[in-house]
């Protein structure tokens, strides 16, 4: 097919004295492509799908070499709206993106702007809010809605258009994993059946790589790696290196392959992919597609929604207490209920459940910048009802969604020391402790932070966090936009403070990292607690992640599967080691 986009030796650096951002960048992309993007924060990810899209050199000024041609046009000589017409473009910043107050406002502007038939508008309209699932928020008024529901709204804006080119930069940020799904579907779909070549930069490589047919590896402004995903997950250590994830089950079929176990074969990108290896390399009947795991070997009983014990509370005092908890916004427009949930000192919590079931609205509650309607929250003893947010703040540090929200000074270091500042620590400590987390965090102590990568700027925001010392920290998303080094870092960095005696509440997700950092899970939908418990019991429960939308970890459900059909062994297993220790294990018995 011939090439809708075509980059040929593009470089290209924000100031005259900057480091090239791209540099020296070759690029075919085929009409009817679905390219997935990876790399770590600051490889050059979004600058190039800036220029793919045009914004560069129409919206963004720099020093530009080579060129970049749009279905026949150099971007030089076009207009920017001439490329739109061709390339529709989500950015990572959606509320930047937004331009109406209400939904259907807002998918409404770009068709009215492009001079769509009126005739024509309505079943575009309806067909792309039904696209990404959002039909029934139509009426409602952007401000209202979760980080993840407007995400889908920019989606939406974009599909109804219908352009030649979709290019998406991190689109599930945001998303719980069944709306990530369902997005990455709506793009297939598109993909296949409408001929509409897609471009996306993904840190969620698993879910990227089921359905690509084509990947590049971008570091340091340049490709590193480029081919197939089956062709770029066989380098995992390189990777590794550059500081990209593999999807768990490529760590299992390579480290299958590496034990000897057995046969050379592509990496695994799917579970599926993974439980026919591991059915065929023990002799037992390989299967398609078995969807979702329905039951489980030796199945505890189903968690209770109520707030169990914790295991090392015997002497301990929660430090949070919600007991019988209901709030409900003004107009009626969202609420919680019934929410019963207590932490104690040390231990990290993972909040999951899907977009809009009032994962957000409880950190709120926590952090005293809602007052229940009904029931009781205590955090340290103080009871939001009465104590001022001043109070509580003195204990409880939060980082909210979109950390450009609460960033406000000029240079990374007096930005992680404002919070020290505000409650009267002398300024010479509070900058050598800012100092001390940023050199923990690796990040540029004298830049300012809206210079720098969506993913460092939420590492900023985590970083005035942690400089804090609080008795709880709250973390809304505190992993999306960052590549899997900075995700490591953040995590650890959580764990360490946990380890201290922090209780930290975690919504996020990410299912991998709920797995492998928080040791209790609570489930919400709908604005109630479904279930909470300890984190294999509550992900190895099928049918509560299906009444929560939220898609079990990799590992996790390749386990349930294994244990129901060809050995019980693999039980409960949460870790690619045990797999891969269980499969030779029963290769031993064999």
């Amino acid at each position: 097919m011939a090439a809708i986009i075509e980059m040929e030796d593009v470089s290209f650096s924000y100031g005259s004295d900057a480091q090239a951002a791209l540099d020296h960048i070759s690029l075919s992309v085929e009409a009817g492509d679905f390219l997935g993007v990876i790399g770590p924060s600051g490889a050059g990810k979004s600058t190039l799908a800036a220029c793919l899209s045009g914004a560069i050199p129409h919206h963004f000024t720099g020093a530009l070499y080579g060129s970049t041609v749009v279905a026949g046009n150099d971007t030089c000589t076009v207009t920017l709206t001439d490329i739109s017409h061709t390339v529709g473009s989500v950015a990572q910043d959606i509320d930047a993106q937004m331009v109406a107050s209400v939904v259907e406002d807002e998918v409404l502007f770009g068709l009215e702007n492009f001079g769509v038939p009126h005739d024509e508008i309505e079943e575009r309209l309806e067909r792309a809010l039904t696209c990404v699932g959002i039909a029934d928020l139509r009426d409602r008024e952007i401000a209202t809605l979760s980080g993840g529901q407007k995400q889908k709204v920019a989606i939406a804006a974009i599909l109804a258009l219908e352009p030649r080119v979709l290019v998406l930069d991190e689109p599930t940020a945001a998303l719980d994993p069944v709306s990530s799904s369902m997005v990455f579907e709506t793009l297939s779909d598109i993909n296949q059946r409408l001929g509409i070549t897609v471009i996306v930069i993904e840190q969620k490589v698993a879910l990227l790589s089921s359905h690509c047919n084509r990947v590049i590896v971008m570091d340091h402004g340049r490709i590193a790696l480029e081919g197939t995903p089956h062709e770029v997950f066989c380098h995992s250590h390189t990777l590794r290196t550059i500081g990209v994830d593999s999807p768990r089950t490529v760590r299992i079929s390579n480290s299958i392959a590496a034990a000897g176990l057995g046969e050379a074969v592509e990496p695994c990108l799917t579970v599926d992919e993974a439980y026919n290896l591991i059915a065929r390399t023990l002799g037992a009947p390989a299967e398609g597609s078995t969807g979702t795991t329905n039951a489980s070997v030796q199945r505890a009983e189903r968690p209770s929604p109520h707030a169990p014990a914790h295991p090392k509370a015997a002497d301990a005092k929660p430090v949070v207490s919600f007991r019988g908890v209901g709030f409900t916004y003004p107009g009626g427009t969202a609420s919680v209920s019934d929410l019963d949930l207590t932490v104690y000192p040390g231990e990290l919590v993972g909040i999951v459940g899907q977009n809009g079931a009032g994962k957000t609205t409880l950190t709120k509650l926590l952090n005293g910048l809602l007052t229940p309607s009904v029931g009781e929250v205590e955090v340290a003893g103080l009871s939001t009802r009465t104590a001022p947010v001043s109070s509580i703040a003195r204990h409880v540090a939060t980082l909210f969604q979109n950390p450009d929200r609460q960033i406000c000074k000029t240079t990374v270091l007096d930005e992680v020391a404002f919070g020290l500042d505000l409650q009267g620590v002398p300024a010479a400590e509070a900058r050598a402790r800012a100092q001390a987390v940023i050199d923990r965090f690796g990040l540029p102590a004298h830049e300012a932070p809206f210079s720098l990568s969506r993913g460092q700027r939420q590492m900023v925001a985590l970083a005035g966090v942690v400089v804090m010392e609080p008795e709880v920290v709250i973390l809304d998303e505190p992993t999306s936009g960052l590549d899997y080094r900075e995700c490591m870092t953040v995590m650890e960095t959580v764990s360490e403070m946990a380890r201290q005696g922090c209780a930290v509440v975690m919504v996020c997700h990410d299912m991998e990292v709920v797995s492998d950092f928080a040791e209790r899970v609570v489930v919400m939908t709908q604005g109630r607690i479904v279930g909470q418990g300890p984190t294999g019991q509550i992900f190895a429960d099928a049918q509560l992640m299906r009444e929560a939308s939220v898609t079990p970890p990799q590992v996790i459900d390749l386990a349930e599967r294994l244990a129901r059909t060809v050995s019980p062994a693999f039980a409960h297993i949460t870790e690619v080691s045990d797999v891969v220790a269980t499969v030779k294990e029963l290769m031993g018995r064999a």
